[in-house]
C-alpha cells in the first residue's frame, strides 16, 4: 500500500491502544491515524507506558505485552502504518516493540506533536514534543476531579497545550461539566469511511437485528460531584428499558460479557445475546459484527446523559459509517448532529419505538441518510483536520 509524501511535518499518536487491545479501541486510534495521512502529514503511533497491560483471557494485567501488541500490529501492518509504531514498556522484558528505543527518542525530538488519544500520562521524554495535545474521548470525570483539586489529574491535564474533548456540550448552559482553569475545546471521533464501508454482499438489509457490542458490567466507580454520584455501568441504563423486544416488531441483539444469569434475564424479555468475545476477537470480526447488523440499538453511560455533556460513541459514528442507522441515548449531542432519519435520538421508551418503526417503514432512506451523517460530521479528513487547526498546527 502506498500512500503520497507528507507535506505537513510528524505528528505522534498515542493511545491504550496495546494497553487495552480490543477492537474499538485500536479503530479509534488508527482512524486518527489514517485522517492525518490523508491530510498530508506524517503520522506515527508510539505507546509508551510504564503500566501493565490487560490481558482478556485472563481477565486481569499481566506484565508482558507481546500478545496485545501483535493484535494491533497486524491492524497497523494492514493499513499501510508498518514500520511506523512502537509499544515499549519499561517492565516489559521484550523492552520494545516495532521501532526500537533509538527510534522512539528520535522521533520524540523530530515531531511537531504528540495526539494524546484518551488521555494517558505524558512520559518525561514525551515532554520534548513542541505541542502535546490531550484528546479526551470520556468527558465529565476528569473535570470533576479537577473541580475538587485533585493534584495528580491536574498535573496530567497540565502536560499538555490544548485540550479537546468529546464532550461537544461543554461550556453550554445545560451542559453540567463543571469549569476548570482549562479550555476545553469540542471535537468527535474520526471515521475513516473507506474502512467501513462494507462490501457488496453484507448490503444493509432490513431483515437484520439491531445490535450493539457492549460491556455489559463495568468494574468502575461511580464519580461523586456536588453530592451526587453520576454512574458509569452501562447496565444501569439498558435495564431502564429491558422490555423494549417486547414492545417492539425489531429483533435486539447485545453482543456483550454478561454472565449465565444476564443471559438469562435478556432472554426472558426478549433479547438475543451472544458473547463479545465471539464477536470481537478482533478487528475484522467487530467490524463484520457491525456489517452484519441491521442498525444499531445502544444507551450511553449515566455519567454523559445526566450532565448532557453531548457525547457520542465512536461505536456508533462507526454503525453510521457503514450505513447502519443508529438509535442512542440523547447526551445533548443532537444539538450538534442532525437526528431524526438515519440517527434518532431517545430519552424514552416511546421515543425509541418510534425511531424503530421510522427506520423499518423507510430502511433504504435511513440507511443512505446514516451514510450521509457520517461523511459530513465525522469524516476523519474533517474532524482531524478541525482539530489540528484549532491547536495551531
Amino acid at each position: 500500500m502506498s500512500h503520497p509524501q507528507s507535506r505537513k511535518g510528524k505528528i505522534i499518536v498515542t493511545g491504550m491502544a496495546c494497553h487495552l487491545p480490543l477492537p474499538g479501541v485500536i479503530y479509534q486510534v488508527l482512524h486518527y491515524l489514517t485522517g492525518l495521512r490523508t491530510l498530508g502529514y506524517d503520522a506515527y503511533y508510539i505507546e509508551d507506558s510504564d503500566r501493565w497491560v490487560y490481558d482478556s483471557a485472563v481477565g486481569d494485567v499481566v506484565p508482558n505485552a507481546t500478545v496485545n501488541v501483535t493484535k494491533v500490529a497486524s491492524v497497523f501492518d494492514a493499513h499501510g502504518f508498518a514500520n511506523r509504531w512502537a509499544y515499549r514498556g519499561e517492565w516489559d522484558t521484550e523492552g520494545c516493540y516495532g521501532m526500537d528505543e533509538p527510534q522512539i527518542r528520535r522521533l520524540y525530538q523530530e515531531a511537531d506533536a504528540l495526539l494524546n488519544v484518551t488521555g494517558q500520562d505524558i512520559r518525561e521524554e514525551q515532554l520534548v514534543c513542541p505541542r502535546r495535545v490531550y484528546i479526551e474521548s470520556d468527558p465529565f470525570a476528569s473535570q470533576v476531579r479537577i473541580s475538587q483539586g485533585d493534584p495528580g489529574e491536574i498535573e496530567r491535564i497540565s502536560a499538555h497545550d490544548a485540550h479537546f474533548t468529546f464532550g461537544e456540550n461543554v461550556g453550554s448552559p445545560d451542559c453540567a461539566i463543571p469549569p476548570t482553569p482549562f479550555t476545553w475545546l469540542p471535537t468527535r471521533q474520526p471515521v475513516d469511511l473507506a474502512i467501513w464501508n462494507p462490501p457488496a454482499y453484507l448490503s444493509p438489509s432490513v431483515s437484520r437485528p439491531f445490535t450493539t457490542i457492549t460491556s455489559w458490567v463495568n468494574h468502575v466507580d461511580a464519580i461523586v460531584h456536588e453530592g451526587v454520584p453520576y454512574y458509569w455501568q452501562k447496565d444501569r441504563e439498558f435495564e431502564k428499558f429491558i422490555d423494549l423486544p417486547l414492545r417492539s416488531s425489531a429483533e435486539f441483539e447485545l453482543a456483550s460479557n454478561g454472565d449465565d444469569d444476564v443471559r438469562a434475564m435478556l432472554s426472558k424479555h426478549g433479547w438475543r445475546h451472544v458473547s463479545v468475545d465471539d464477536v470481537a476477537q478482533n478487528s475484522d470480526d467487530y467490524r463484520d459484527y457491525i456489517w452484519c447488523s441491521g442498525a444499531e440499538f445502544t444507551v450511553s453511560r449515566d455519567q454523559y446523559v445526566r450532565p448532557r455533556t453531548g457525547w457520542f460513541s465512536d461505536r456508533s459514528a462507526c454503525y453510521l459509517a457503514a450505513g447502519r442507522p443508529v438509535i442512542t441515548q440523547e447526551t445533548g449531542f443532537s444539538k450538534f448532529i442532525p437526528t431524526g432519519r438515519g440517527l434518532f435520538a431517545f430519552s424514552s421508551m416511546e421515543e425509541i419505538l418510534s425511531a424503530t418503526e421510522a427506520i423499518r417503514s423507510d430502511y433504504e432512506g435511513n440507511s443512505n441518510a446514516a451514510r450521509e451523517i457520517a461523511a459530513e460530521y465525522f469524516a476523519a479528513e474533517k474532524v482531524v483536520g478541525s482539530l489540528m487547526d484549532r491547536a495551531g498546527l
